[in-house]
């Protein structure tokens, strides 16, 4: 896959290569969020959630993963969406987090992995009255599909836990 795009330079009018970066696109009920790829170190298909008391509301337990415990955060619970509805879609994305270790977040299904360049991405968004705005960090556009970048650290770091 070719990671540049070709743009035109809104000042000069030359055509430059824009590096493009890959995102998993997730869905989360209706709507489709990106992670960016280099956070992403596995997805695996949903498995036994061995819950954990007294933790933040979000995080629904742990997993084992190759023998390693790997807390699972509920994306929809974080963003005040509601409880998750499992399916034979609904999958695990673990991620690798610097100051974390590995975090599993849950999603509804894995659609595709796509790659967006900073032109196709607009990071102007002034969407306040949303509950999960705070957690994204641009709107991307793929063809006539829209999706929403996650900004992790804010999923991960966000003061009201």
């Amino acid at each position: 896959m070719d990671n540049k795009n070709e743009i035109k330079h809104k000042d000069t009018g030359n055509v430059v290569e824009e590096e493009k970066k890959q995102y998993i696109a997730v869905k989360i009920g209706d709507e489709k969020y990106g992670i960016d790829i280099s956070y992403v170190d596995n997805i695996v298909r949903m498995q036994k959630i061995t819950r954990v008391p007294k933790v933040q509301y979000h995080y629904v337990g742990v997993i084992n993963l190759r023998g390693e415990v790997v807390p699972v955060m509920s994306v929809r619970r974080k963003m005040g969406l509601g409880d998750d509805v499992i399916t034979n879609k609904t999958r695990i994305v673990i991620l690798k987090l610097e100051e974390l270790g590995y975090v599993g977040i849950l999603v509804d299904e894995v659609k595709e992995v796509i790659a967006l360049g900073e032109s196709e991405i607009n990071r102007n968004i002034k969407t306040n009255h949303k509950p999960d705005s705070v957690f994204i960090n641009g709107i991307g556009t793929t063809g006539d599909d829209l999706i929403s970048i996650f900004d992790i650290s804010a999923i991960m770091d966000d003061p009201k836990s």
